[in-house]
């Protein structure tokens, strides 16, 4: 899910969606308005799930999506090499997430662990 917001709205630490990718805003740039143009607004972003960067270049009064991040809690049930068994704590729905390298140490059985899910896509994520 994403709503539309204006782009003078967003600031850094903030998510946008860019390439229909959901991103952490890294960096915003304003540029003062010229003599026949309006103000414009550089964003560089890393992608939540892929950690790629993007960047947009848009007018501050032009609309963009913000996608709807959602931090949930899990806990382990079972981990078989790099894919590990999740029961979220509200639903109590199982699903299988894969486990990004730094966090090998710490994803261990009956562990309680977060993950985010944003756009139909899921992540671990311990912070």
């Amino acid at each position: 899910m994403k709503q539309q917001v204006e782009v003078k709205e967003l600031k850094e630490g903030k998510y946008v969606v860019v390439d229909d990718e959901p991103c952490v805003i890294k960096s915003i740039a304003k540029s003062k308005p010229g003599k026949h143009g309006s103000a414009k607004a550089r964003i560089e972003a890393i992608g939540i799930f892929d950690g790629q960067k993007r960047s947009i270049i848009s007018s501050v009064s032009a609309k963009t999506y913000v996608p709807i991040v959602e931090r949930k809690s899990a806990q382990v049930l079972s981990v078989s090499g790099e894919i590990a068994q999740l029961m979220d704590m509200e639903d109590y729905s199982t699903l299988e997430l894969t486990i990004p390298e730094q966090f090998k140490d710490r994803v261990v059985e009956g562990a309680d662990i977060t993950y985010i899910t944003a756009m139909g896509k899921m992540k671990i994520d311990l912070r």
